[in-house]
C-alpha cells in the first residue's frame, strides 16, 4: 500500500533502468541476489481526481479563479475586523459557488472514472499454475500470459508466443490507434511457435528483454531467449512481434501473448497527452474584467478612505457631541486606524465583484450541456447513439473556433470502400446489380440472365482476384480445415481480409461479377468462374513499396504458363506497359480521379519458360543475398515489371461518411479552417481529400513530402512561399508528410506556418499520433491565438484532441478512447456544423451576455453605495439592508439571466445553418471586446449615478412625500434606490431578450413581484431572532406615497428610454448581418409560427395572426400575395414560405 502511495504521488517511479527484462509466466531466477523490477499495473486512468485528491485539487483549482480568491480574503476580513456588514454576507455565497461547481466538476470525473472502470474491468483470460483463468482486465501484470480471441482487442502490449496456426502468425488492425484499417500480419519465434496449448506455455523456459516504455507505436526493440533443454535460444523481437494494446485481433481463433508494457505505460497510453485543465476564451475575458473592477474597488475604498480623513481633520467632524472617542481610540495607531478603515470601505464596496457570477456561470454551461444531448439532429438512428457532454465548461468556445484538425479514417470516411467504375481494354464498364456494363449501355442490354464475358473482360476480373495478398475467414469454421471446403457452393458467411481496404473492395466486387477468390493454402491460389473452378500456383509475390507503388504476383496457370498480374498507381504502371490500350486508359484513370475514385491499374505479363528461369534465379540471388538485399531487390523487381501488356484500371470509392462535403464548405463558409491530420498514405489522403471537398479541383496542391534535411525542406519552403506570393488569385492547398513536417518544425517553423497560414486547406498524412498534437499546439501557440479544435475517432486522435482548445470524439467502429478523452462526442462529422453553428452560437452570445450584465448590475448595485458616502461623512454607513445587500445577486436578480443564459436565440436555428457566414459576427470573442465591456460598464454608473441623484433630488432636503407631513429617513432613501435598481436591470434584461418563451415571462415579472412581496413579508413583521430591525414598516410606508411611485416610474424610463432609442437607430442605421437575419426572420416567420398554432381544438388560433398576415401584407405588393403564401390554413399548419424576390435583397441581405 505505501510503495503505491509513493508511486501515485511520484516519488517512487516504477522502473529506472534502460531496458526491462521480462519473465514470461513471471518464473524468476530461484538465485537470493535477484531483485524484481517494478512495473505499473494494468489500469487505464482518464480521470483527473481521485477520491483522496478530490477535495484539495478541486478547491485549489478554484481558488485560482480571482473572484472566488478575493472572496475568501473578504470573508476574512470580516471575520478578523469590525466591518459595516456581517461575514455571512460574503461567506454564505462564497460557500454556495464552491459547493455547486465542486458538485458539477466531481460529477462529470465520476463519468470519466465509470468509462474507465468499463474498460479496466473488462474480462481476459491469462495462464497461471497451469490453467486458463478469467481475470479482470487490470489485474494483469507484466510476464503474464494473455490468451485473446478473434475480434478482440488485446488488453496490454504483447508479444505474441503462438497462434492457432501451425506457422505461429496472426492478422490485426490497428484502426483505432493509427487509422490504417489494412490488416498487418504478426510473427512469433519459432521457439514459441509450438506452445499452442495451456501446458506446453506453462512449460515454456524464456525472458524477454526489451527497451524501456516509449510513445513511437512502430518501434520496438527486444529480444527473446528460449531455453529448450538447457541450451539458450537468441532470437531478435521487433515491431513485427508486439501486439498493440487497442488493436483487434482479425482471420485468427486465438493467440497467445505475454504482456510487457501495461497501463499507463502501453504505447496507446503513452501517446495520450496529460489531461490538462481547459479553459475558455470567455473564462479568460472573465479574469480580465475582474482585475479591471479590482482595480476600481481598489481605487474607491482608497479614495474614500483619504476623504475621510480629509474631512476629518475639522474637530467638529472628527469627535462630534453625539460621538465621543474613547481613551483607547484617541491613543491607538493611525497608521492601523487607516489600514482598519481602508478595509471597512473595501468590506463595502466588495460586492462590486460578483461571485454569483460564477456560480451563474457554471450552472448555465451544466444545463445548457444537456441541450446538445437532447437535440435529435445530433441522434443517429442507425447506431442509436446522441450526443454526449463530457465537459461542459468550454460550451461557449464551441462558438469560436478558428481551426478544425480533422482525422480522415473513421471521422471523414466510413472505412468501407465501394467498387465503381473499371476501364477493360481501353472501354470504360460500371457494375450495375453485379454486372459489368459497358458505359452507355444499361443491364436490359441482351446479355440473357448469364453474364458472358470476353476474353478480355475476364482476363481482367482474373487478374484483380488474385493479384493481391486477401485471406479469407469462415465464421463457422471453428478449427483449421480444408481452405477449399467451400469451393462448391460457396458459404454467405464468408469474410475477406486484406492489406488495404482496396484490395478488399476490389475482391469483393469480382466476386459479385461472378470471378470468386475462394482461397490460398500454402501455393495454391483457387478461384471460381461462373462456377468453375480454377487453381492457380503462386510462385512468388513481389510485395507493394513506397517507392515502386506498385504489387505483383507471379503464377503458374492450370495449364503450366507462367504469368505476372501487376496492379499500381498509374505512374508506377503505365511507363512501364509496351502493349494494350495505353492512351484511352489513361484519359480514363484522369476522369476516375476527378470523379475523386481512387484508382489502380492493372497489367499483365507472359513469360516463356527461360523468361521465367532467368527470373525465378535473379529473384532467389537477391532474396537470399546477405548485403545490399533491399538494392538487389529493387533492380529485380524492376527487370520483371517490364514489357506489360495493359489490362485496364478499377476506379474504387472510400465511401464518404453522409453529408461530409456540406459540412466542410459550411465550416469554410462560416470562416473555420480545416486541417485534416491522418496517419494514411499520400496518395490515399489526397484523394479523400479531393472527393469530400477538402481540395477543390481548381485548388492549386503544393506539396512538401519526401523531404530528406533541413537545407532540403527549408528550399522547398522557400519555393512554396513563393509561388503563393507570386500567384494571389488561386487557392492552394497544401499536402505535408510526417517525415518533412518533422523537418520543417525543427529549424523552419516560422517559414512552415507562413506558407500554411495562406493556404485554404492543409492536408497532413503518414502522421504518428504525438506530431498531430505539435501540429495544433503550432497553431494554438501562433502569435494570433487562434481557437482550435480537434475531432477523431481512435486512440491515435486522443493527443490532438486534448491539445485542442476543444476536443470531439466521433463514436465509431473501433474503439472508445477518443470519446472518453474528448469534450464532446458525436455519432457522425455531419453532426459538426450544427454543433458549432448553432450550438455554438448559442452558447457564446447567451454567456458573452450574462458576463456584461452581471458587471453591469454589480455597477449599477455598489455605486450608489459609494456615492452614499459624500453625504454621510464617509462613516461607512451602508445606505441598503444587509439582508438587501445578500439577496441581491442571490434571489432578486439571479433567475432573468439564468433564465435566458438558458433559451435566448437571436436567430432561428435554420437560418443559422442555412447562412454560415453569421458565425463570423461572433468570432474572435467579438461580444466580449474591451469596447464593448466599456459599454455596459459606463451604462452602468449612469444608471447608478441616475438611480442615486434621481431619489436625492425628488426627496430634497426637509421634503415631506407623506399625507401627514413625516419625512423619509435613510433606510427609506436607500429602499427606494434598490427598488429602483431592481426593477431597471430586471427590465434592462428583458430588453436584451429576442427569443421570449412563457419561462422568460415568469422569471421577470415574477421576480419583480417576488422583490415587493419579499420587502413587505420582511419589513412588515418583527422578526424575534433580528438584532435590529431597521427595516420595519420602511417599506409599507415607501409604497403608500404617490411620489415614491412617481419617482420610480421616472427614474426607470428615464435610464431604459436612451438604450430602446439607441437599439433602434443601430438597428436601422448600422444593422449588423445577424439583424439583418432576424429581419428576414420576421419576414418568414420562423420559430413564431409554429409556437402560435400549438392551440387545443376548437381554439381560434387564427384570430391571433390576423395582425400578423395583415402587417406582413401590407408590406407585400398584392400581385405577390400569391408568392407570399400567406393563406391563414397555411400559417396554421406550415412553415411560413414568404421568398424574396430577385430585387428584394439589397435591403435584406448582407
Amino acid at each position: 500500500m505505501i510503495r503505491w502511495i509513493r508511486q501515485q504521488l511520484g516519488f517512487d517511479p516504477p522502473h529506472q533502468s534502460d531496458t526491462r527484462t521480462v519473465y514470461i509466466a513471471n518464473k524468476f531466477p530461484q538465485h537470493g541476489h535477484y531483485i524484481p523490477q517494478r512495473f505499473a499495473d494494468n489500469r487505464i486512468i482518464s480521470s483527473k481526481y481521485t477520491i483522496w485528491n478530490f477535495i484539495p485539487k478541486n478547491l485549489f483549482e478554484q481558488f485560482r479563479r480571482i473572484a472566488n480568491f478575493y472572496f475568501l480574503i473578504i470573508f476574512l476580513v470580516q471575520l478578523m475586523i469590525d466591518t459595516p456588514t456581517s461575514p455571512i454576507t460574503s461567506g454564505l455565497p462564497l460557500f454556495f459557488v464552491i459547493t455547486v461547481t465542486a458538485i458539477k466538476q466531481g460529477y462529470e470525473d465520476w463519468l470519466r472514472h465509470k468509462a474507465d472502470n468499463e474498460v479496466n474491468g473488462a474480462p481476459v483470460f491469462v495462464v497461471r499454475s497451469g490453467s486458463l483463468v478469467q481475470t479482470r482486465s487490470k489485474n494483469i501484470r507484466v510476464g503474464d500470459i494473455v490468451r485473446v480471441a478473434k475480434d478482440e482487442t488485446f488488453p496490454a502490449d504483447l508479444v505474441l508466443l503462438s497462434s492457432d496456426r501451425a506457422e505461429g502468425t496472426c492478422h490485426i488492425t490497428t484502426t483505432s490507434l493509427d487509422g490504417e484499417t489494412n490488416l498487418k500480419t504478426h510473427y512469433s519465434v519459432p521457439e514459441t511457435a509450438v506452445s499452442q496449448s495451456v501446458s506446453r506455455l506453462e512449460s515454456l523456459q524464456a525472458v524477454v528483454e526489451c527497451q524501456q516504455p516509449e510513445a513511437d507505436l512502430y518501434r520496438f526493440v527486444g529480444r527473446i531467449t528460449v531455453t529448450q533443454q538447457g541450451e539458450e535460444i537468441v532470437r531478435p523481437l521487433g515491431p513485427e512481434n508486439l501486439l498493440l494494446r487497442g488493436a483487434r485481433l482479425k482471420n485468427t481463433k486465438e493467440i497467445f501473448g505475454v504482456a510487457v508494457y501495461t497501463g499507463m505505460e502501453s504505447k496507446m497510453a503513452l501517446n495520450y497527452k496529460c489531461k490538462s485543465q481547459k479553459r475558455s476564451a470567455v473564462e479568460k475575458s472573465m479574469n480580465t474584467f475582474l482585475i479591471i473592477y479590482l482595480g476600481i474597488l481598489l481605487f474607491e475604498a482608497i479614495l474614500s478612505t483619504i476623504l475621510k480623513y480629509a474631512w476629518q481633520a475639522e474637530n467638529k467632524w472628527d469627535e462630534p457631541f453625539y460621538n465621543q472617542k474613547t481613551d483607547q481610540e484617541r491613543n491607538s495607531s493611525q497608521i492601523l486606524k487607516f489600514i482598519s478603515d481602508f478595509l471597512a470601505f473595501l468590506v463595502l464596496y466588495n460586492f462590486i465583484i460578483p461571485i454569483s457570477l460564477y456560480v451563474t456561470v457554471e450552472m448555465q454551461k451544466f444545463l445548457g450541456s444537456f441541450f446538445i444531448g437532447w437535440d435529435l439532429d445530433l441522434y443517429h438512428e442507425e447506431s442509436d447513439q446522441k450526443a454526449q457532454v463530457n465537459t461542459s465548461d468550454l460550451n461557449e468556445e464551441l462558438g469560436q473556433v478558428e481551426y478544425v484538425f480533422t482525422d480522415k479514417t473513421g471521422t471523414l470516411t466510413e472505412n468501407e470502400m465501394q467498387f465503381r467504375e473499371c476501364s477493360i481494354n481501353g472501354i470504360k464498364y460500371q457494375e450495375i446489380n453485379g454486372k459489368l456494363i459497358p458505359e452507355g449501355m444499361t443491364e436490359d442490354s441482351p446479355d440473357g440472365a448469364v453474364p458472358c464475358l470476353n476474353k478480355e473482360e475476364e482476363l481482367f476480373l482474373k487478374a484483380v482476384s488474385l493479384c493481391h495478398t486477401v485471406q479469407i475467414s469462415y465464421d463457422q469454421v471453428d478449427g483449421p480445415g480444408d481452405p477449399f471446403s467451400h469451393a462448391n457452393g460457396f458459404s454467405p458467411q464468408m469474410e475477406y481480409y486484406a492489406s488495404s481496404p482496396d484490395e478488399k473492395a476490389l475482391v469483393e466486387a469480382t466476386k459479385r461479377m461472378g470471378v470468386t477468390f475462394i482461397g490460398s493454402h500454402g501455393e495454391i491460389m483457387e478461384i471460381k468462374t461462373f462456377g468453375k473452378a480454377e487453381k492457380y500456383k503462386l510462385l512468388h509475390v513481389l510485395e507493394f513499396d513506397a517507392d515502386r507503388r506498385r504489387m505483383s504476383v507471379i503464377l503458374q496457370k492450370p495449364s503450366g504458363e507462367k504469368v505476372l498480374f501487376t496492379k499500381g498507381a498509374e505512374s508506377a504502371v503505365l511507363p512501364y506497359s509496351t502493349s494494350g490500350e495505353i492512351d484511352k486508359t489513361r484519359v480514363h484513370v484522369d476522369e476516375f480521379a476527378l470523379k475523386g475514385l481512387r484508382t489502380l491499374v492493372v497489367a499483365c505479363r507472359h513469360f516463356s519458360a527461360d523468361e521465367y528461369q532467368e527470373v525465378d534465379r535473379r529473384l532467389h540471388e537477391a532474396r537470399t543475398a546477405l548485403q545490399q538485399r533491399e538494392e538487389r531487390l529493387v533492380e529485380v523487381f524492376n527487370f520483371i515489371e517490364k514489357d506489360l501488356e495493359l489490362l485496364g484500371a478499377t476506379g474504387v470509392e472510400d465511401k464518404l461518411q453522409d453529408k461530409v462535403q456540406e459540412t466542410i464548405e459550411s465550416l469554410r463558409l462560416a470562416g473555420i479552417k480545416v486541417w485534416v491530420l491522418t496517419g494514411d498514405k499520400h496518395e490515399t489522403a489526397v484523394s479523400v481529400s479531393l472527393s469530400c471537398g477538402h481540395f477543390h479541383r481548381t485548388m492549386n496542391i503544393l506539396e512538401l513530402v519526401k523531404q530528406k534535411s533541413d537545407s532540403e525542406c527549408a528550399e522547398q519552403l522557400r519555393r512554396l512561399a513563393r509561388r503563393i506570393r507570386e500567384d494571389h488569385v488561386i487557392q492552394h492547398g497544401l499536402v505535408v508528410d510526417g517525415a518533412s513536417l518533422s523537418l520543417a518544425l525543427r529549424e523552419h517553423e516560422k517559414l512552415f506556418m507562413e506558407v500554411c497560414k495562406n493556404c485554404s486547406a492543409v492536408l497532413c498524412c503518414r502522421m504518428a499520433p504525438l506530431q498531430k498534437a505539435k501540429v495544433v499546439r503550432l497553431l494554438k501557440t501562433s502569435p494570433e491565438k487562434p481557437i482550435t479544435l480537434a475531432i477523431g475517432d481512435g486512440a491515435n486522435d486522443v493527443s490532438m484532441i486534448q491539445e485542442a482548445h476543444v476536443g470531439i470524439g466521433i463514436m465509431g467502429k473501433e474503439g472508445r478512447q477518443a470519446v472518453r478523452n474528448s469534450d464532446y462526442a458525436i455519432a457522425r462529422f455531419k453532426f459538426l456544423a450544427k454543433l458549432l453553428l448553432v450550438h455554438g452560437h448559442f452558447y457564446y452570445i447567451r454567456i458573452a451576455t450574462l458576463v456584461q450584465y452581471f458587471f453591469y448590475k454589480n455597477v449599477c448595485f455598489i455605486t450608489p453605495q459609494f456615492l452614499y458616502q459624500f453625504f454621510c461623512l464617509f462613516s461607512q454607513q451602508t445606505l441598503y439592508d444587509s439582508v438587501y445587500l445578500t439577496l441581491y445577486n442571490i434571489c432578486f436578480t439571479s433567475l432573468p439571466i439564468l433564465v435566458y443564459s438558458l433559451f435566448e436565440q437571436l436567430v432561428h436555428p435554420h437560418v443559422l445553418q442555412s447562412k454560415p457566414a453569421l458565425y463570423r459576427d461572433i468570432s474572435k470573442n467579438s461580444l466580449l471586446s474591451f469596447k464593448t465591456f466599456l459599454y455596459w460598464t459606463f451604462l452602468g454608473f449612469c444608471h447608478a449615478f441616475i438611480f442615486f441623484f434621481g431619489s436625492y433630488t425628488l426627496m430634497g432636503e426637509d421634503t415631506t412625500l407623506m399625507g401627514n407631513g413625516q419625512m423619509f429617513g435613510n433606510w427609506t432613501f436607500g429602499t427606494l434606490v434598490f427598488t429602483v435598481m431592481v426593477i431597471t436591470v430586471t427590465l434592462k434584461l428583458a430588453l436584451e431578450t429576442h427569443f421570449w418563451t412563457w419561462m422568460n415571462h415568469f422569471v421577470t415579472w415574477g421576480s419583480i413581484a417576488f422583490y415587493f412581496i419579499f420587502s413587505l413579508f420582511y419589513g412588515g413583521i418583527i422578526w424575534p431572532f433580528l438584532h435590529t430591525q431597521d427595516m420595519y414598516f420602511i417599506f409599507v410606508q415607501l409604497l403608500s406615497s404617490g411620489s415614491a411611485w412617481f419617482a420610480i416610474f421616472i427614474i426607470v424610463i428615464t435610464c431604459l428610454f436612451p438604450d430602446v432609442i439607441k437599439k433602434v437607430f443601430y438597428r436601422h442605421l448600422q444593422p449588423t448581418s445577424t439583424q439583418k437575419s432576424q429581419f428576414i426572420e420576421a419576414y418568414q416567420g420562423i420559430g413564431c409560427v409554429d409556437s402560435m398554432c400549438c392551440f387545443s381544438e376548437g381554439q381560434n388560433a387564427c384570430s391571433r395572426l390576423g395582425r400578423l398576415v395583415e402587417r406582413m401584407m401590407g408590406r407585400c405588393d398584392p400581385a405577390r400575395a400569391t408568392r407570399c403564401d400567406l393563406s391563414l390554413s397555411s400559417l396554421c399548419c406550415n412553415h411560413l414560405s414568404y421568398k424574396l424576390e430577385h430585387d428584394e435583397p439589397s435591403a435584406l441581405d448582407e
